[in-house]
């Protein structure tokens, strides 16, 4: 059969790898783009140019997650063989901000798009959800497995229980092979730069270029299990070939502070930073240098510099303080195996940065 998949949020950082994954594999590749007055398709532009001298199998629809009558046309134009609902309003911080928003695209569009299958009579049709580990907010347990209680605690992470609960009840209600994938934070030189881990890559290669004085965090002490996007839409793809529809927990089994980040990402410029105070009054200063295989030109920082300081702004209004995954279940019965650790998801991250900033600096 013709392997066909739609994949809506395919402008963002898991779309854009997923796209390029499915094509490798021979996908045909329909993807769901919100009308902007902007051009947003930075991420995947290059798609085009790598398969414009084979049969074109990448396609753009304009959709939104909050338009049924849009959902339900272009699937049934479609007919995927895979969907893969990517789309979100996936930023912690905004949700408490828009959460009416919030709760219309991440929990209501899941079940748009499942009704729409199932309004389709699409039986064959297999489903991705993509769920998060924010689920499990305040833990109940470490690590978090496929069984841990969920306890969100922000507007994002409860829309998102409703579509990780609407996709099981469409499964066992309906028969359709609907999925949810529990994914922790997975980063990439793509990700969004609102996120942390790209607001500290990006803002030590402005540093180094002379573009920005300091940088600026929340919460140093929150912990987060992380891994590289490529290696997590991997899994997404293997849990829509699995025989049974069965939710997965994908994450590295690591977990590290926000001050831990930050400190390994200026080790790879050869920084050496060492923190001091506590509470909002805690700084990164800068006390040594290193040799560096991603940064060999001079150095701008001094001794005793301040890098980074803490910021309230950045807090939320409630916290998640401890992210751990546990894997195990994903590796041993799918095989799936990541292929980046944390410093060679750094490295990725930071030549791109670096290389970004550059550019930057030679137009300034």
């Amino acid at each position: 059969m013709k392997k066909i998949a739609l994949i809506t949020g395919i402008t963002g950082q898991d779309g854009s790898y997923l796209a390029r994954h499915l094509l490798d594999l021979g996908y045909e590749v329909h993807g769901v783009k919100r009308r902007s007055s902007s051009f947003n398709t930075s991420r995947i532009d290059g798609i085009y140019e790598d398969v414009h001298s084979q049969h074109v199998r990448f396609f753009l629809h304009y959709g939104d997650l909050t338009d049924s009558s849009n959902l339900i046309s272009l699937i049934a134009k479609i007919r995927p063989t895979e969907i893969y609902n990517l789309a979100a309003q996936s930023h912690v911080q905004v949700s408490f901000e828009m959460p009416e928003y919030t709760a219309n695209v991440d929990a209501l569009g899941t079940l748009r798009i499942l009704e729409a299958m199932r309004l389709l009579g699409l039986s064959q049709t297999r489903f991705y959800q993509a769920s998060t580990s924010e689920l499990y907010g305040e833990v109940l347990q470490t690590p978090q497995n496929e069984d841990t209680p969920f306890n969100p605690r922000s507007p994002y992470a409860v829309a998102k229980l409703y579509g990780f609960y609407i996709t099981k009840n469409y499964r066992e209600a309906y028969g359709m092979f609907a999925v949810n994938g529990i994914l922790f934070n997975h980063e990439s030189p793509v990700r969004g730069e609102t996120f942390v881990t790209r607001k500290i890559t990006m803002a030590i290669a402005r540093m180094l270029y002379g573009l920005q004085e300091c940088l600026y965090l929340g919460n140093l002490d929150a912990q987060r299990d992380y891994g590289h996007a490529k290696d997590y839409v991997q899994a997404m793809h293997l849990i829509l070939q699995h025989s049974q529809p069965v939710d997965y927990v994908v994450a590295s089994g690591q977990t590290m502070s926000i001050r831990e980040f930050s400190a390994r990402c200026f080790a790879q410029v050869g920084v050496i930073l060492e923190f001091q105070g506590e509470g909002l009054d805690e700084k990164g200063v800068v006390v040594g240098f290193k040799p560096s295989a991603l940064f060999k030109e001079a150095m701008p920082f001094a001794l005793h510099q301040v890098v980074i300081r803490v910021d309230p702004r950045y807090f939320r209004p409630t916290e998640v303080d401890l992210l751990l995954g546990d894997p195990s279940k994903i590796e041993r019965e799918l095989g799936w195996k990541r292929q980046y650790g944390i410093e060679e998801l750094i490295t990725d991250m930071l030549g791109s940065d670096l290389a970004l900033a550059k550019k930057q600096a030679l137009l300034a």
